[in-house]
C-alpha cells in the first residue's frame, strides 16, 4: 500500500508516460466521471487526526501572506513576460499560460504537503483561500494580460471547494473519532498514520493518468507548438520554485510551513484552468494548460528529493 508514496519520483514519471502512451489509442474519457471521488479519497487521509479548530486560527499570517502575493502578484508578472517574450506570436499559447497561472493551489496541494511532512493545516488554510481570491481576481487579470474579460463561476469554485475540502475533513475528523474509541494515541501514530500517505498516493496516480490520458492526442499531435510551449512551461515552473523559495528564506518560515508555501504557490489548479481554456479560447490554450500536467507532479517529487539533499527550505 506504501509504495508509491516511498517511489513517488519513479511512480509518478511511470505514470506520465504510461498515460501517455495509452491515451493516444485508448479513450480513457469515461475515467473523467471517477476523478471527483477519487480526489475525495485522495484528500480524506490527510484529513484523519485533523481538528476542525484549526481553520479558524490565522497563526500563520506571514506563511499566508507571502503565499498570496506570490500568487497574485510576482507569478502573474512571471507569466506575462513569459508570454510577452516567448508566446507573443501564439496567443492561444499566451491565453492558456495566463489562465493557469492566475488559478494557483490544486487538489494535489493538500496531498503533496502532506507527503513532504509540510503544514498540512496551512495547506488547507492556503488552498481555500487562494482559489477564492483567484476566482474573482482572475477575470480582471485575464483582461488586462490578454485583452479579454473571461468570467470565471464563483459559485463552481465554492462547491469545488466544499467537496473536495470540506467533505474529505468531516469524513477525516469521524474516522478519527472512531479510531480514538478503539486505539490510544501512540497505536494510531505508529500503526495507522504512516499508511495514510500511501492511500493518497495512489489517488494521486489514478488522477495523473486520466488527466494525461485524456490529453495526450492534443499533446502528441500539435508537435509543431510542442517545442515553444514545453520550453515557456519550463521556465514558468522553474522560475516560480526560485520565487517560492526565495520567499521561505525571506520570510523566515521553518520547514514544515515552507513546503506548504512551495506547494501552494507553484501548484495549479490545472482542472480549473483547462476547462477555461478550451471553452473560451480553443485547442492551443488547452494544449498549453496540458502540457502543465507533464511538469507540475513530476516538479513536485523532485523538489522534495532535492530539497532533502540540498536542504532548500533550511531555517536560518
Amino acid at each position: 500500500m506504501t509504495f508509491p508514496s516511498r517511489n513517488l519520483v519513479y511512480i509518478i514519471l511511470s505514470t506520465i508516460v504510461l498515460g501517455l502512451v495509452v491515451g493516444y489509442f485508448i479513450d480513457t474519457s469515461a475515467l473523467k466521471e471517477l476523478i471527483l471521488p477519487v480526489v475525495v479519497l485522495m484528500i480524506y487521509p490527510t484529513m484523519i487526526g485533523f481538528d476542525m479548530r484549526e481553520l479558524a486560527n490565522l497563526s500563520e499570517k506571514r506563511l499566508i501572506v507571502v503565499s498570496l502575493f506570490i500568487n497574485f502578484v510576482l507569478v502573474p508578472i512571471l507569466a506575462y513576460l513569459l508570454g510577452f517574450i516567448f508566446l507573443i506570436k501564439n496567443p492561444e499559447l499566451f491565453a492558456g499560460l495566463a489562465i493557469a497561472s492566475l488559478l494557483p493551489t490544486s487538489n494535489m496541494t493538500i496531498a503533496f504537503t502532506m507527503f513532504a511532512k509540510g503544514n498540512v493545516t496551512a495547506s488547507i488554510k492556503l488552498t481555500v483561500f487562494s482559489l477564492i481570491l483567484g476566482s474573482i481576481l482572475a477575470p480582471w487579470y485575464l483582461y488586462f494580460m490578454v485583452g479579454r474579460y473571461v468570467p470565471v463561476d464563483i459559485w463552481l469554485i465554492f462547491k469545488t471547494i466544499g467537496i473536495v475540502v470540506f467533505l474529505p475533513l468531516s469524513m477525516g475528523i469521524l474516522t478519527f473519532r472512531c479510531l480514538r474509541k478503539r486505539y490510544t494515541m501512540e497505536e494510531f501514530n505508529i500503526g495507522i498514520k504512516p499508511l495514510l500517505p500511501g492511500i493518497s498516493a495512489w489517488g494521486v496516480i489514478f488522477i495523473i493518468f486520466t488527466s494525461i490520458s485524456m490529453k495526450s492526442k492534443l499533446i502528441l499531435d500539435n508537435h509543431h507548438l510542442l517545442a515553444v510551449a514545453v520550453f515557456t512551461q519550463a521556465v514558468f515552473y522553474l522560475i516560480n520554485y526560485i520565487l517560492a523559495v526565495t520567499g521561505f528564506k525571506l520570510s523566515k518560515l521553518n520547514k514544515a510551513d515552507g513546503y506548504a508555501l512551495v506547494y501552494s504557490t507553484v501548484l495549479r489548479n490545472l482542472a480549473i484552468s483547462i476547462g477555461l481554456a478550451s471553452t473560451i479560447f480553443g485547442t492551443q490554450a488547452a494544449l498549453m494548460v496540458s502540457l502543465a500536467f507533464l511538469f507540475q507532479p513530476q516538479a513536485a517529487v523532485w523538489f522534495k528529493k532535492l530539497n532533502e539533499r540540498y536542504h532548500f527550505l533550511s531555517a536560518r
